[in-house]
């Protein structure tokens, strides 16, 4: 067994746009161990979102592995990587991406009907995460009656639904005001520090300060990977 939750080796992404070739990541090495927080940081242009969506299992590498849990994904056909996907890793994302006629309970609920869990389950555990991230009184609230911030909570409650070891979190504030933002890590953190792995992926400093280690990408290749005490 490796320590790592995530291991890349080589990691690269080559992109065809007509008769332009580009190239987002370049042979990435990079190595995560099981309940670390990590921000993924860089300017637009420097492989983080390419990073992220292979990390994520949203996409295969040109090159390279990439090992999830001991698992080799980088040559894994389209539905063997979803169903990897959802199973070992929640997505918070800056829209939400809430399905707008639902209630947040079966927002949260969702990935459990994927998963083939029966509807007791789903709404008893669905409950519970929303419970968690301190909406236990907004459940039957459709995303327009809930504000930005209660928004977001729905969608953590809803990647955390399925238990994933992975909570990957996509500019997780991009859309909300300062104190919310504050709110939203305070979540993180508190679910970081129940197990979880964490990878953060931002252009903001003052979020990416909420994290253990970060990683800063330039052109396609890791500029630096600086950790910071946990005290």
């Amino acid at each position: 067994m490796s320590q790592y939750i995530i291991s890349t080796i080589g990691l690269s992404k080559i992109y065809r746009m007509g008769e332009e070739i580009v190239t987002a990541l370049k042979s990435v090495d990079l190595h995560i161990a099981k309940n670390e927080y990590v921000a993924l940081m860089g300017p637009s242009g420097s492989g983080k979102s390419t990073l992220m969506n292979l990390i994520g299992c949203l996409d295969s590498p040109t090159a390279g592995e990439y090992h999830l849990n001991d698992i080799n994904v980088s040559q894994m056909s389209d539905s063997d990587l979803a169903e990897v996907r959802n199973k070992e890793i929640g997505f918070v994302f800056q829209t939400f991406n809430l399905l707008p006629r639902m209630s947040a309970l079966d927002n949260v609920a969702m990935p459990l009907v994927y998963a083939g869990k029966s509807k007791a389950y789903r709404n008893q555990k669905a409950q519970q995460v929303l419970e968690q991230v301190g909406l236990g009184d907004r459940m039957y609230h459709k995303p327009n009656e809930l504000s930005g911030g209660q928004r977001q909570r729905v969608a953590i409650a809803r990647a955390l639904v399925n238990d994933p070891a992975i909570i990957l979190a996509d500019e997780p504030t991009g859309n909300l005001d300062s104190k919310t933002s504050l709110e939203i890590m305070k979540i993180l953190k508190d679910i970081h520090q129940a197990g979880n792995t964490i990878i953060l992926v931002t252009h903001e400093p003052d979020i990416a300060e909420h994290a253990l280690r970060v990683v800063r990408l330039r052109d396609g290749v890791i500029e630096s990977d600086d950790c910071k005490n946990s005290n």
